[in-house]
């Protein structure tokens, strides 16, 4: 078999669903541009619906599958995947700071992340961003039509969540911004990194659960993975100021124990992140083509009532 077709038969066999050929095209040509969401597990990913969905409604041809990294094996699974006409990916758990490593143009909101979940190829260039962030954002700013600006905003949790949120966060000008850890030399460190970043000067503080006493919030963002496992925060209700939005950075787990405490403590305005999905892959999206899709139907369709 000739050279070029032990490669084109490698890809299939490698890479299959990702490169998923239409009738009729010959073995080894790419017709469709290829994008993939890389992670290990990976099929848990809504990432291929939406960014199907995505071209779907914006006319965008592209091809969208799903890639199960091997452990240890990151590199080698992108070189294959850029190699074989591959133009973006997504990244996942537990690749983040593997993409981080990877990419050679890395945007500002990845370094301030310290972690990748896209990328874009260009010859021999991999550009590198973190939408998480944004999404966050526009969620809670245009989709939930809560404005940030000039509130008192609570993050829970001092990982690599809200390392990417932080920036998003303190450009809609907040009140104050206050990061909460049980370990505070972490939520001091986060806020330390926060004030060198910020173009602004909103307050930032980073504390203990117990240092937050009895001070409450306009916003309230549980960025801890404590709702994975159906724990709740250190948190009380007093957390909450009246007419609060809770929101739950998890999605697709319902009324999370974070949630429940918020309703109990009269929260009305309750949401989950399911918006923050749609709206960071739009992003993407828009990077990679130059459109950006509507994202009511996809979060519509993803939706987990809240109780």
């Amino acid at each position: 078999m000739a050279a070029w077709g032990r490669l084109s038969l490698y890809c299939h066999e490698k890479l299959e669903p990702v490169f998923r050929r239409k009738p009729g095209t010959y073995p080894g040509i790419v017709m469709t541009d290829r994008y993939a969401v890389i992670g290990n597990p990976i099929e848990q990913s809504k990432s291929p619906l939406i960014h199907t969905a995505f071209a779907r409604v914006t006319g965008q041809d592209i091809d969208y599958g799903k890639l199960l990294g091997p452990l240890g094996g990151f590199a080698q699974a992108v070189d294959a995947f850029r190699a074989a006409g591959g133009r973006g990916m997504n990244v996942t758990a537990p690749f983040k700071l593997d993409a981080f490593a990877y990419a050679t143009d890395l945007a500002p909101s990845a370094q301030m992340a310290g972690a990748v979940n896209a990328m874009k190829f260009e010859g021999d260039r991999v550009y590198a961003e973190n939408f998480d962030g944004v999404g966050l954002v526009r969620d809670v700013v245009h989709n939930l039509a809560f404005p940030v600006r000039g509130k008192r905003v609570l993050v829970l949790g001092a990982g690599g969540a809200t390392r990417g949120a932080l920036l998003p966060l303190l450009a809609e000008q907040p009140a104050e911004l206050v990061i909460v850890n049980r370990t505070v030399a972490k939520a001091e460190e986060m806020a330390d990194l926060a004030r060198q970043h910020q173009s602004g000067s909103v307050p930032v503080r980073g504390v203990s659960y117990t240092d937050l006493g009895a001070q409450s919030f306009d916003v309230v963002f549980n960025a801890t993975s404590a709702s994975l496992t159906a724990q709740l925060p250190p948190l009380t209700a007093s957390a909450f100021a009246p007419g609060c939005l809770a929101y739950e950075l998890a999605y697709g787990k319902g009324l999370t124990p974070f949630l429940n405490l918020a309703q109990q403590a009269g929260v009305t305005h309750l949401a989950d992140g399911v918006g923050m999905l749609a709206e960071q892959a739009a992003e993407a999206f828009l990077w990679w083509r130059g459109v950006r899709p509507d994202t009511k139907d996809v979060i519509r369709q993803l939706t987990v009532p809240l109780g």
